[in-house]
């Protein structure tokens, strides 16, 4: 469990936009290892957390594309019901909000990876970590 960056992409909402900012990545040798989309009518936000946060910005930056980095929490977790109770719980308890969240986990695998953003990732990854 560590404090990373995310980067918040901030796209137009239409086919190929997305297949054409993984296509960038995978020519830069940047690998995605999480990724969320939140869409509007009109522009789409892209969360992601890279293998190289630093070449990506640029990347994004040469083609004019509006990029945020956030601190977010990346925490390797047991696939079991109730770990995600327990971290929000423990969260909760100190008065920590969790802003978002995303994961995903095959159904067969004894761990997976929860990002959360917090609004205060320094104090919930002490208390997590508890």
């Amino acid at each position: 469990m560590f404090i990373t960056t995310q980067l918040a992409l901030f796209l137009e909402n239409k086919p190929g936009t997305l297949a054409r900012v993984c296509e960038s990545l995978h020519n830069a040798n940047i690998n995605i290892y999480a990724i969320t989309t939140s869409d509007t009518v009109d522009h789409t936000v892209v969360r992601m957390v890279l293998s190289d946060t630093r070449k990506a910005l640029l990347l994004f930056e040469e083609h004019g594309a509006l990029a945020i980095e956030d601190d977010v929490i990346m925490v390797e977790g047991s696939n079991r019901p109730g770990s995600l109770a327990d971290i929000c719980d423990k969260l909760s308890s100190a008065k920590i909000n969790i802003e978002y969240c995303y994961s995903a986990t095959h159904p067969k695998q004894q761990k997976g990876i929860l990002i959360l953003r917090t609004s205060d990732a320094k104090k919930a990854l002490r208390v997590l970590r508890g």
